[in-house]
């Protein structure tokens, strides 16, 4: 069985969130959205309410880098 998800996993993150949301603005979106995209990924498994706004900013910045 594949390893779950973690909010720490914010380069993997990007990539699944990339594959699923092309066409999002991550730009400009809200850290509402985000975290909820981010829970809803079949492969993330960690407490939805560990996320904070520092990790929910590294997986935009990661999120951009990638699509970059």
């Amino acid at each position: 069985m594949a390893r779950k998800l973690r909010w720490t996993d914010v380069h993997d993150i990007a990539i699944e969130l990339e594959e699923r949301h092309p066409d999002v603005d991550n730009i400009n979106l809200r850290f509402t959205d985000l975290h909820r995209w981010v829970v809803e990924l079949p492969d993330f498994g960690d407490d939805p309410n560990r996320s904070n706004e520092k990790i929910l900013e590294a997986i935009q910045a990661a999120w951009i880098e990638e699509r970059g």
